[in-house]
């Protein structure tokens, strides 16, 4: 008898994923700077956040038996119209889901998704030092497109962020037809 291994179920997020995505967020706000975030958001923020994702970007989950195990989403950079085509992304992993290229999966769904729904650019913000993150987004076409130095003060130090950005679509010059 074969006991092959399950792997996780990557599909479009809803609000009712909000508490498993709250648990693999809060160590991250609880226990690092990898987000500037100081307090773990409730269940309802995260549900909010998720339908706002859903409105325009996209949000995605991966789960195994019913446990979300990461996720990933995209959002806007600013609110400005200049800035439709561009967004900012993000993936966060369970600690027993990492090293498995389960956040290189996601992201690679989510930006198959973005693309299809007209954006140009993905932008990445990231707490330094954070090499594991800043390889991924490498690893997936993203370049280094700024710094702000000091920028964030977490767990008394200040932070710095690096900027990384990537191009959507088959000719990141050509004037897209707007977002939906």
């Amino acid at each position: 008898m074969s006991s092959a291994r399950q792997e996780p179920v990557t599909r479009p997020a809803t609000p009712e994923d909000a508490a498993g995505c709250r648990d693999v967020y809060a160590p991250y706000v609880r226990e690092t700077t990898v987000t500037f975030e100081t307090e773990v958001p409730d269940v309802e923020e995260f549900a909010g956040r998720i339908t706002r994702a859903l409105e325009h970007h996209d949000w995605l989950v991966a789960e195994l038996d019913g446990r979300v195990l990461g996720y990933a989403y995209a959002g806007p950079v600013k609110e400005r119209a200049a800035y439709r085509w561009s967004c900012e992304v993000s993936v966060y992993l369970a600690p027993e889901a990492r090293g498995n290229g389960l956040g290189r999966a996601l992201y690679r769904e989510l930006f198959t998704r973005l693309e299809a729904r007209g954006f140009r650019r993905l932008l990445a913000i990231i707490t330094l030092p954070n090499e594991a993150s800043v390889a991924l987004h490498r690893a997936l076409g993203f370049r280094e497109s700024g710094r702000l130095e000091r920028i964030g003060f977490k767990h008394g130090r200040w932070l710095d962020v690096t900027w990384m950005q990537a191009d959507l679509g088959p000719d990141p010059l050509a004037p897209p037809a707007p977002p939906d």
